[in-house]
């Protein structure tokens, strides 16, 4: 089936370069050394940080870059978007926190009662209220429709028991979009539906989940008896599978903010090498490394043509095929590469490592690199393996 194509327009005109400018200043004001540090290393920077930033955001009328003006969004054309995204990777500021503005979000707003919609789009644009997802499960994560976390319907309530697990940030979130079994069916994604939770219900219990990079990031999150009123039902029940699906292709597009930091750092490993001397000259000349870091620098700027023309089609309404699939495993391969690259940058100095005086140390031009190299390892895991992503390419463009 032939697949119509949005051009797409490189050259910026006079008051685009006015928004840029506009957009630059913003960052150039808001910003502190530390996030940034931490932004530019690949690590997710502080909650606090991501909270204090939105706020500034929200309060510019930014808050909410790929939504419709109609539920708070600044109503952007794909270039002014585009600038946008790219004017915060070159300052380094942090990723908007993407639970809330980029999946469920939208969710409520698409499939939402007008209940949902003026109580939580607000406070997601506000930042008054943090977001997890409870996706997976044990033995459910990459086979999602497998999962066995039930709700059952009671007089206006529904009474949920379960187990979620690698919920970003759940010991922090006030609320959970979670995928629900609320009756059976002839196959698997039949019965399941989406509800919304206040994670403040009695029946909620946490425990933290620490991954390579040694810091709390993740947690299962076990539900007993938990109540939620029937109001937290999103659209009708029985069709969450549908609704869920929406917001995992959401997530796979949630890489293209991502993918235009790489090439600003992919900047930091160039001046680490030039910093890092060998023997007469620095690691720059090594013909090997120059090399490597000249491919990747290519490819990134590949990615970003990707990510423009992604951009382009969500805001003209064009279906983009598998192309979000194609971007994410992409922006996982490459940023995995950029760890790496950086990491033979710098040498001995990327390790941290324990002084005579028991202080821990961190490399003085990076100090959260190998953090960033371990955090990465996880790029082709979230949001949808690369391995699933390949398959959903081969379904859906290949008929297999």
């Amino acid at each position: 089936m032939r697949r119509d194509k949005a051009a797409v327009n490189l050259t910026q005109s006079p008051a685009e370069t006015a928004f840029r400018e506009e957009v630059r200043s913003f960052f150039a004001d808001t910003l502190t050394r530390e996030s940034t540090s931490r932004t530019r290393a690949g690590l997710r920077p502080e909650p606090s940080e991501v909270i204090a930033y939105q706020k500034h955001l929200a309060a510019r009328g930014w808050g909410a870059p790929t939504w419709p003006a109609e539920y708070g969004g600044p109503g952007w054309t794909p270039t002014q978007l585009y600038i946008f995204q790219q004017e915060a990777a070159r300052a380094d500021a942090p990723l908007q926190y993407q639970q809330g503005l980029e999946l469920i979000g939208p969710i409520i707003f698409t499939y939402g009662t007008a209940a949902q919609k003026a109580r939580y789009l607000p406070r997601i644009i506000s930042a008054d209220d943090w977001w997890c997802q409870g996706y997976s499960e044990p033995g459910a994560g990459s086979d999602l429709a497998a999962l066995r976390t039930r709700a059952v319907r009671r007089a206006g309530y529904y009474v949920v028991d379960g187990q979620k697990t690698w919920t970003s940030f759940a010991h922090l979130a006030t609320h959970m979009f979670t995928l629900v079994r609320t009756g059976s069916g002839d196959k698997k994604q039949s019965g399941i539906s989406m509800l919304l939770i206040d994670m403040k219900t009695p029946g909620i219990r946490i425990r933290p989940l620490m991954t390579l990079d040694e810091l709390h990031h993740t947690n299962e999150v076990f539900l007993d008896g938990v109540k939620v009123p029937v109001d937290d039902l999103v659209g009708e029940e029985g069709e969450g599978w549908t609704y869920g699906k929406v917001l995992l292709d959401r997530e796979r597009g949630v890489a293209a903010a991502s993918a235009l930091r790489i090439s600003r750092q992919l900047l930091a490993v160039r001046e680490a090498a030039r910093q890092r001397l060998i023997g007469a000259g620095s690691m720059l000349d090594d013909a090997t490394f120059r090399v490597r870091l000249a491919q990747l620098e290519i490819e990134t700027t590949g990615l970003e043509m990707t990510v423009l023309r992604l951009m382009t089609d969500s805001v003209t309404g064009i279906d983009s095929g598998t192309r979000a699939s194609m971007l994410k495993i992409r922006w996982a391969e490459l940023t995995q590469q950029a760890a790496e690259l950086w990491t033979t940058a710098l040498g001995y100095d990327a390790a941290a490592f324990d002084s005579l005086d028991g202080c821990r140390k961190f490399p003085r031009d990076m100090p959260h690199a190998m953090q960033g190299a371990l955090y990465s390892r996880l790029t082709s895991i979230y949001g949808g393996a690369s391995e699933i992503q390949r398959n959903i390419i081969a379904r859906r463009s290949l008929g297999l």
